[in-house]
Parts: C-alpha cells; structure tokens; sequence
C-alpha cells in the first residue's frame, strides 16, 4: 500500500462533481467531515493516490491547507474480512493513542465512519504524514540516498520489535483476534487453499504437502500473543526524509498472533545483494547500503530477548505460506475468474516454485541444527 505516496495522480482536471472521484459521494462525505473531523473545513480538494492496493485511497486538503488521507474498500462484493477498515481504524486509533503512548509511527486517527449509507461502504479520515513507501530499487534510488539506508534499516527493525513488545490488552486490542494456536490455524487454511486450487492451477507439487506436515509436526511453543501486522514491509510503511519510518500503514489484516511469524515474513521481504534473481521486479532493499537480514535480526533479538533459534521454522513457514497464497491466485487467472491480461503467469507460477524451494531450504537448515 502507498498510502500517502507524493506521486498522486491528481484529480483536479476533472472536478469531483464530475465524478474525477471514483467511490466516494463526495457532497455527502464532505458533509460527514465538516460535522466529525473539526480539524478539517471543506469544501475539499480531493487527490486520488497511487498504491494502496485496491482500496480506494485519497489526499484531501481544505482551503486553509490542512491535509488528511480518506480511505475505503473497492467498489462491488468483497470477502466478509477483507478491506476491513474498522481494523485498520481501531489499530491506528489505539497505537497512536495519547493516553497509551506506544512508540509506533501511525498515521493521526481523526475519524471513522461505519455508516454505509453516507458513500456505500465504511471509510475513514487520517492525518496525512510526509514519507514515501518503497516498492522497489527505483524508488529506494530516487527517495533513500545510500548514507540512510543502515539508518533505515534499524528504523525499520526496531519498529517491528516495539510492535512485537507491546501487550495488546494493555492498549485495548486484546480482542483483536484469537491468542492461540496461530501457525497452526494458518497452515489448515493455506493448506485448504492450495488443494482447492490443485484443479484450476493445473500444478500440484509434493513438496507443499509435505512441508505442511513437516510444519504441523514441528510447531513450536508460541509465546504471549502479540500484534501481527500480516504485511510488515517498506511498502507499507512510509519513510521520512531522515530515513526513518515516519509511518506503519495498511493493518487491515493485522491480527493477535505469534510475533515471530511476523518477524520472519518481514525478513523474507527484505532482499539482499546476491539474493537469487527475483521472479517480479527489483526489490527495494536490493541495492547496496542496507543492514543483512541476520543484522535485523540481531537487532530485533537484542531488543526484544527473544529466542530466535528456531527462527528458520518461521522462515520456511512464511515462504510455504507465500507459495500457497500465489498458486491461489495463479489458479484463479487460469480459470478466467481474474482477467490476466499483462499478467506474467509464468512469473507467477515461477514464484510458487521458487517459494517452496526456499522453504525447503529453510526446513534443511533447521534439520542441520536438529
């Protein structure tokens, strides 16, 4: 998600009322705004974003320059749980808390709307923060000069460990999700997931059955629950010009869970110099400059005290975990459910390979140990 990416694509050759918009009944949430969000006085100019996945995400700024971001789910039918933006409301509002006083950058919460009828969907206004997420070595290149990215690079691990530190009844997110039983439950569901897709992907490979086994033999003993943001990435987090992260964005699927499988897809993310080539773009961190991901991981280790000795479980789970998200989707384009027009199928179909091969690896380095 970009949430707040300064390359908007601005809207104002087509006004609003000319429907330059697209989601949002803009006399009715201006309406909403001007009665629940003081801090802003519309009339608004409204700008739509780039990124943010398929919600639908929006600078707004007022005649007096004041700046917020407004954000809703896609047009048309969704999954029951998914761009779920009361999570994301309650998390934002609950971190950011003054009276809390956490340590984690989030955007200001400045206002929620359940009310479906107001624009169709639920939605919500927060403070705009200056930063710029990075998807890839280009924009790592154009906003994060190479004397920042160790700076960066701790900033982002240590964001991660306080995230990781705080106790989520402590700050009122202790009914979030189910404390327990976390990998356990991810593995039947993605393993659902990959045999229902066999058919459709026209690709079944043994190594994902057996890797599921291998994991729900070896589960180890999960610690205090703790907040997992699901996708904890530098696309989803927006870097400030010091080369910190300035803001954590996009928690729709944050749950309570086990704070090493958070930590171990974050590393998974995090591309090194001579990393195998990647299937889809250049990462981000791929460029010189940046920490290992065993430095981060010290890091996080020395500041959380957490064990991390079976850290390549997580590891090998997350990328069997990624290959059975992929074969879903792959599925789904073969069979016509999703158009596939401009998509690299044989990408995709490459990824799931190479994810299994990877959580293989990581399964082997385990056995070493053992």
């Amino acid at each position: 998600m970009s949430t707040l990416m300064s390359t908007a694509i601005n809207d104002s050759a087509n006004p609003p009322s000319a429907g330059g918009v697209v989601g949002y009944d803009i006399p009715a949430v201006e309406a909403w705004i001007a009665r629940q969000v003081p801090s802003l006085r519309p009339p608004l100019v409204w700008t739509r974003l780039e990124g943010g996945h398929s919600n639908l995400t929006c600078l707004i700024e007022d005649r007096q320059g004041q700046r917020a971001v407004i954000r809703r789910p896609p047009m048309g039918e969704l999954l029951p749980k998914a761009h779920d933006m009361a999570r994301e409301w309650a998390l934002i509002s609950a971190l950011g808390s003054e009276s809390v006083k956490t340590r984690i950058p989030v955007p200001a919460a400045l206002g929620f709307c359940g009310d479906l009828s107001v624009t169709g969907a639920a939605f919500y206004v927060m403070g705009h923060v200056d930063g710029h997420p990075l998807y890839s070595a280009d924009d790592t290149a154009r906003w994060l000069p190479p004397a920042l990215r160790q700076t960066l690079g701790h900033s982002f691990i240590d964001v991660l460990a306080d995230l990781h530190s705080i106790d989520p009844d402590a700050v009122g997110l202790g009914d979030l999700g189910k404390k327990d039983g976390y990998i356990a439950r991810q593995l039947k569901t993605w393993y659902r997931s990959w045999n229902a897709s066999i058919a459709g992907a026209q690709l079944d490979d043994p190594r994902a059955h057996a890797l599921q086994q291998y994991f729900m033999d070896h589960l180890p003993e999960q610690g205090p629950a703790r907040i997992v943001h699901g996708d904890y990435g530098l696309h989803n987090t927006l870097v400030g010009a010091d080369g910190r992260v300035a803001a954590v964005v996009d928690w729709e699927i944050s749950t309570l869970g086990d704070a090493l499988a958070d930590l171990a897809y974050a590393l998974n993310q995090w591309a090194e110099p001579g990393d195998p080539a990647p299937v889809r773009g250049v990462p981000p961190t791929s460029l010189p400059g940046f920490p290992t991901r065993h430095e981060l991981a010290e890091r996080y280790a020395a500041r959380t005290g957490r064990d991390l000795s079976q850290l390549d479980f997580y590891i090998g789970f997350n990328r069997w975990k990624s290959a059975a998200i992929v074969h879903g989707v792959y599925a789904r384009y073969l069979e016509g459910k999703k158009s596939s027009v401009g998509v690299d199928l044989e990408g995709l179909k490459r990824a799931i390979v190479q994810s299994l091969a990877q959580a293989e690896a990581a399964v082997d380095r385990l056995e070493r140990r053992a």
